[in-house]
């Protein structure tokens, strides 16, 4: 009997799939279980922000085309990569535990968003992060960041910039915990929509894979993400937009953020809405529908051109 699962060659994404590997051969010692790299477009393109080569997707197209071809028979992905909309004939099927949400400030200088100097330079690669520092802090010069983690921590530590942000969850996962300067709450900087979610992806007629990971699935990481994506679905976003959703199961309720703001940061529109754990999808698009009637829509309008 054999796996293969396919994967990025990043070593963040393949820290994941051998997580995904270990424990599927941990509980099916017979099975043979095999990591296929996959280039995708995402990781030939690294000196240009995301939001100008066509956002979410860049990191999954070429997997999924893996899968539809029966090339491999799992995708291991960070879920926040992953668009609202799936190709045809493929699914997220499981959902293991989630790692820590939030994103992190790594800075050799200064320990909180507070303390960076007046016109300080910030990296990050993403939309939602900088326009939600520029609303707590407009005067930051905000520096576009790609390439791996490693890569961006070295241009922290060459002294080109004064902080960066990264998910913590990538640093836990790559053993970089100690890193961490500071870790942003969700009430300042919101989370990307799955941060910190692996989303296990197979054909949807293959119920063999399906029943071999189901075992990995944790059903309150399952819950936020289906809510979550609900929400980016009916906004329609993507990495063009300052967009953010975190989910979470408090008291027996699912409980849900959502934010919406302008590139620059100077409006920043954010709700909250808590429902039946049993409706996630219900509750995503029902705080996706308030923000709409709070003006996002008109945010939207303005980033895509419309």
């Amino acid at each position: 009997m054999n796996l293969r699962i396919g994967t990025r060659g990043s070593k963040l994404a393949l820290v994941q799939s051998e997580w995904v590997k270990k424990e599927v051969q941990s509980r099916y010692p017979e099975l043979r279980v095999e990591l296929v790299k996959i280039r995708t477009k995402g990781d030939k393109i690294t000196d240009a922000p995301l939001s100008k080569v066509g956002g979410k997707g860049l990191f999954v197209k070429e997997i999924e085309e893996a899968l539809l071809k029966r090339e491999v028979d799992l995708a291991v992905h960070s879920l926040k990569d992953v668009p609202a909309e799936l190709q045809k004939g493929l699914q997220l099927s499981v959902y293991p535990k989630r790692e820590d949400p939030r994103d992190a400030l790594v800075s050799s200088l200064f320990s909180k968003v507070e303390d960076l100097p007046q016109g300080a330079s910030v990296g990050t690669s993403s939309l939602r992060r900088s326009a939600q520092l520029l609303h707590m802090r407009p005067d930051l010069r905000i520096v576009p960041l790609r390439g791996n983690v490693d890569t961006r921590l070295r241009k922290l530590d060459s002294g080109e910039l004064q902080a960066i942000v990264l998910a913590a969850a990538g640093l836990h996962r790559l053993g970089l915990s100690d890193r961490i300067t500071t870790l942003l709450s969700p009430d300042s900087v919101l989370p990307a929509i799955g941060q910190g979610v692996l989303g296990l992806e197979v054909r949807e007629d293959d119920e063999r894979t399906q029943n071999l990971i189901s075992f990995l699935n944790d059903l309150e990481t399952e819950l936020a993400a289906k809510a979550e994506r609900a929400f980016l679905k009916e906004l329609e976003g993507g990495c063009q937009v300052p967009l953010a959703g975190y989910a979470r199961v408090e008291k027996g309720r699912l409980v849900l953020d959502g934010m919406v703001a302008e590139l620059d940061g100077s409006v920043i529109l954010k709700r909250k809405l808590s429902g039946e754990r049993d409706k996630p999808e219900d509750l995503g698009l029902a705080l996706a529908r308030q923000l709409i009637a709070a003006g996002a829509d008109r945010i939207l309008e303005k980033i895509y051109g419309r």
